[in-house]
């Protein structure tokens, strides 16, 4: 079997602007990237919206484990079979962050024979706009520092600062570091902090702004610190908005590119699941919907983050409504969660299937809180069994679930008509009645604890000191109606990753709150979860490189 990097080099592209004529947008709608790629201008966005809109289905997953689960990939391979089946069909998804790329993931293009290209400027620098939102970031934090450093008119607490630079790579070094060390010209000394782009509250605020307006008004309301008077001090008051609102001019509008079979995929915007709110922008996803049948989009990591933060933040905010909701997992992935070891998850055991299912059992569950109908799919794999398939489809019909087998990754569109069609079929005989999981009005431990209860099955919530200070004084500054976005770990129901199956017993344990106030929701930091990652031991950077004809190799 080829790589899946040699599969997306072999793939013969249309240009871009034939992709888009299968849309309606024309060559002066694009703002072209070379041949593959291209920005959809803000005009055509906007007149756009004057369309109906079509059906909106969601794709989540269990939670991933390293046998592997497969969501991008069958995201793209339903939206390539739904085409194969006459319907006009758009992909809404992420960009890929270059720290997982070079770190332990690998990118986020799909895999195998479904797959959107071009892969190798998708997974890298593409548009440049994780180095625009990068730089906004960055541009804020040199503003604060040189305002107190300029004589700090806004009386500004430097042990109260919260803004944080950024940059979109792994790197564990600058989790925790002091600046402004040297001469006195050289600023004042404090302690400081990265995270990465993609935890960066300006990646929330551009997938979650309608227009460049709303834009500016959420950079605007920015906390960067507090004063001495306990007040918040904003990118306003440091008049910080319009520059880095001009970095992103072009960051805001879509991107579009396409798949191994012609379907077209928006690819915008970018947050992590487990410490952001996962999902690509709300700009796409709408422009999408005005313009396809059936739009695809998906939530990061498993149901527990990426779905749950898809219908209380971006959903509430957009006034969004998902008709259906595609559940992934794997036959390996819920062995795996049955006690089976990696290197044992080949070989048939239904005993581990049948105690490992548990997993998927709570994430149906979950789902069915929101109101909305629910396909499972399974994506195949060679080593997996027809009393495993027998097993896992009587289980999920049980549940009231439609339930189809997934074979994209090998067969591309082709292999992903069977799910397809019993998404077609949800769609056209099921109602969704979606609605979010908690009313804006509850407070926000209320919110906190709804979660931890309802969604990962936690019997309590407990809090550190100062994470129960900061909730009474983000309710006391009028942020209580916001929605919470809880950054936990994404391998286990539980804050603790080492938890496996469906965990019972355990308490989830907050130990920092803050206020994304421009995004508009309190972020909850939880267990030991980190918003700036580290590389592993043998990092993925280490095998990608490039001939002198320009060829990548070892991306996947």
């Amino acid at each position: 079997m080829k790589t899946d990097i040699e599969i997306a080099q072999e793939a013969e592209m249309l240009h871009i602007k034939d992709v888009a004529a299968q849309y309606g947008i024309t060559e002066d709608d694009l703002e072209l990237y070379g041949k593959y790629k291209a920005k959809l201008s803000n005009e055509f966005c906007q007149a756009a919206e004057k369309n109906e809109s079509g059906k909106l289905v969601l794709m989540t997953a269990i939670n991933p484990t390293p046998a592997g689960e497969g969501k991008t990939t069958t995201s793209i391979g339903l939206g390539d079979a739904l085409t194969k089946l006459g319907k006009k069909t758009l992909l809404a998804l992420r960009e890929p962050s270059l720290g997982p790329c070079f770190g332990i993931k690998g990118g986020a293009a799909g895999g195998g024979y479904a797959q959107v290209v071009p892969m190798e400027d998708l997974n890298l620098h593409f548009t440049g706009d994780f180095h625009a939102i990068t730089s906004a970031n960055n541009l804020l934090a040199a503003l604060l520092d040189n305002h107190i450093q300029q004589g700090n008119a806004l009386n500004i607490d430097t042990r109260q600062i919260v803004w944080k630079r950024c940059m979109d790579m792994n790197d564990r070094a600058l989790r925790n570091i002091v600046v402004g060390l040297g001469a006195k010209a050289d600023g004042f000394v404090r302690e400081d902090h990265f995270v990465i782009t993609v935890a960066s509250e300006i990646m929330a605020i551009l997938c979650l702004a309608t227009d460049m307006d709303d834009l500016k008004e959420r950079l605007g309301r920015i906390i960067v610190a507090y004063n001495y008077n306990g007040d918040p001090v904003t990118a306003k008051d440091l008049q910080a908005v319009g520059a880095m609102a001009a970095l992103l001019k072009d960051a805001i509008k879509p991107n579009l590119v396409q798949t191994l079979e012609h379907t077209g995929a928006f690819v915008h915007g970018g947050p992590f699941a487990n410490i952001a709110h996962g999902c690509n922008s709300v700009k796409a996803t709408k422009t999408a919907l005005k313009l396809a049948d059936i739009v695809i989009t998906e939530a990061g990591f498993g149901a527990d983050l990426g779905a749950e933060k898809f219908m209380d933040i971006k959903c509430r905010m957009a006034d969004l409504k998902p008709d259906a909701v595609v559940l992934v997992a794997t036959v390996r992935a819920l062995k795996y969660n049955g006690g089976v070891d990696k290197a044992n998850l080949s070989e048939e055991n239904l005993d581990a299937l049948k105690k490992g299912i548990c997993n998927l059992e709570k994430h149906i569950e979950n789902l069915q809180k929101f109101g909305v109908p629910i396909v499972v799919t399974l994506n195949s794999f060679v080593t997996d069994t027809e009393a495993e398939y027998e097993f896992i489809k009587n289980f999920c019909e049980e549940r009231g679930c439609e339930f189809a087998l997934s074979e994209v990754w090998a067969k591309g569109g082709e292999g992903g008509k069977a799910l397809a069609e019993k998404v077609l079929k949800t769609l056209e005989e099921k109602e969704s009645n979606f609605k979010p999981l908690y009313p804006d009005e509850m407070p926000l431990k209320d919110k906190i604890k709804t979660i931890a209860t309802e969604i990962y099955g936690a019997d309590d919530v407990t809090y550190a000191p100062a994470a129960n200070r900061m909730l009474a004084k983000l309710t006391d500054l009028g942020f209580g109606n916001l929605p919470v976005c809880i950054a936990k770990t994404q391998y286990s129901f539980s804050d603790d990753q080492k938890k496996l199956g469906r965990p019972t017993g355990f308490n989830i344990n907050v130990r920092d709150v803050y206020v994304n106030a421009g995004a508009g929701f309190v972020v909850v930091i939880t267990g030991a979860i980190m918003t700036m990652p580290g590389l592993p031991k043998v990092p993925a950077a280490n095998n990608i490189d490039i001939d002198k004809n320009g060829k990548i190799t070892g991306l996947f």
